[in-house]
């Protein structure tokens, strides 16, 4: 009954938020962000009172389950967006910005924070500062996905910027891995190869794999059933089974063989939407069966948002360094890959901004840090939570303007107003009857 609670008030908490938050125009990302927060842990949770918001952490952690089927059917909706008629247009393109803002955004991380451990060398060592530098990479696939779906943008910015998102994950892998490896030498004062460079490149290799075959199965499987409904259904349970299939981990020998869900999941739609000729309708039920479930995803990550992080001064000062070069880094990393591409002006000017949301793939990878970095993790995870809170609250909202700025995101026209107005009026009507 708690955990059926929990949802119903999480769900209901951010719908309602989204009213109070109408009149200042932004997006129900960050309505359903602040939710959380209110009925996390730190605000209303903490009132003790049963139904009100979630007391613990361990309450919020207990749907868990539901974070991970959300960014299930996320990554499969980005994966969606990679038809091979459209990659063969901006292929190059994202390929190259999605790796050049990755890797800037990392460098310039790394010799911010490095300041800050010559500055207070007890505070920051040289292993936090390289992994630091290596979450720095990762974008948040989900928050970007929802602003392009509440204000339906479409345009050139809108198509690179999907599978640039997508891209960042696999690079995000690799970079993580080889600073995280180096990172650990430095404490250890040995070199793991395997780690550094075998695991990550296996990695994506049996991501893609596993998500490759599961799209094959699934579109062969589609040509059974003539109902938009149950193919409806039979896609929503293979994102259920490719995510339950991720989660799955082998060691043999010294090799890690894992899987990551974004990437498995990508490949998945990828497959799906260049084989089965049906996969536009089949979409498009797909994205209003997990509305909900995206909103309940939201409300779960802000709960989680920490706000103890505020409590110590070191970590808000090298945490605001962090985002201050983090997106310094997509920003111009992102701008200058554009303009080496032949990227249009607006493209060039407001892709970075679009770059900026954090959250899941960061937190895996300082949860990563916290657990086989003895006594340095905790640093690592408190800063990414902090800097996850800014990213979170203030990115979708610099997302909408920058994808409103290119003209991807077009105003409501005056004939769609009067449209909704007659209809709202009508609905009064036939309620005072």
């Amino acid at each position: 009954m708690s955990t059926l609670l929990s949802v119903s008030i999480a769900l209901l908490a951010g719908l309602l938020m989204t009213r109070v938050f109408k009149p200042l125009k932004l997006p129900a990302v960050t309505a359903y962000l602040i939710a959380g927060v209110l009925i996390g842990p730190y605000c209303m949770g903490a009132l003790g009172i049963e139904g009100l918001g979630f007391k613990s952490s361990e309450a919020v952690g207990a749907l868990s389950l539901i974070a991970d089927v959300a960014l299930g059917f996320i990554a499969f909706s980005i994966g969606t967006e990679f038809r091979i008629e459209e990659l063969k247009k901006i292929g190059k393109q994202a390929f190259v910005i999605g790796i050049f803002q990755a890797v800037v955004a990392t460098i310039l991380v790394d010799l911010a924070l490095f300041g800050m451990h010559l500055i207070m060398p007890d505070k920051l060592s040289v292993s936090q500062l390289i992994t630091l530098g290596a979450i720095a990479t990762a974008t948040a696939p989900a928050a970007t996905l929802m602003v392009v779906r509440q204000y339906k943008a479409k345009g050139p910015l809108t198509d690179l910027l999907l599978p640039i998102v997508a891209l960042d994950d696999a690079v995000g892998l690799i970079v993580f891995a080889v600073s995280f490896g180096i990172a650990r030498s430095l404490l250890e004062g040995a070199v793991d190869m395997v780690s550094i460079l075998v695991n990550p490149l296996v990695e994506i290799a049996c991501s893609l794999a596993l998500g490759g075959v599961m799209g094959w199965i699934l579109t062969q499987l589609e040509k059974l059933f003539n109902s938009n409904t149950n193919r409806l259904n039979m896609s929503i349970a293979f994102v259920f089974l490719t995510v339950a299939l991720s989660m799955l981990k082998f060691e043999i020998g010294p090799v890690h063989i894992g899987f990551s869900s974004l990437l498995v999941c990508m490949m998945l739609g990828t497959l799906f939407c260049n084989l089965c000729p049906l996969s536009e309708d089949v979409m498009e039920r797909t994205d209003k069966w997990t509305s909900p479930l995206f909103a309940l995803f939201f409300v779960i990550s802000g709960a989680e948002l920490e706000l103890g992080v505020f409590g110590d001064w070191a970590i808000i000062v090298i945490g605001l360094i962090y985002i201050l070069f983090r997106s310094l880094g997509k920003y111009f990393g992102a701008m200058g890959s554009a303009k080496i591409t032949n990227c249009s002006p607006a493209i060039c000017k407001y892709l970075g901004i679009t770059l900026l949301p954090q959250a899941g793939v960061a937190l895996g990878m300082c949860a990563i840090a916290a657990e086989k970095l003895p006594g340095q993790g905790n640093l690592i995870r408190n800063i990414t939570l902090f800097a996850v809170l800014i990213y979170e609250l203030f990115g979708p909202v610099m997302t909408r303007w920058a994808l409103t700025k290119a003209g991807d995101i077009q105003p409501m026209s005056e004939e769609v107003k009067m449209r909704r107005q007659k209809k709202l009026e009508e609905a009064k009507q036939s309620t005072a009857n």
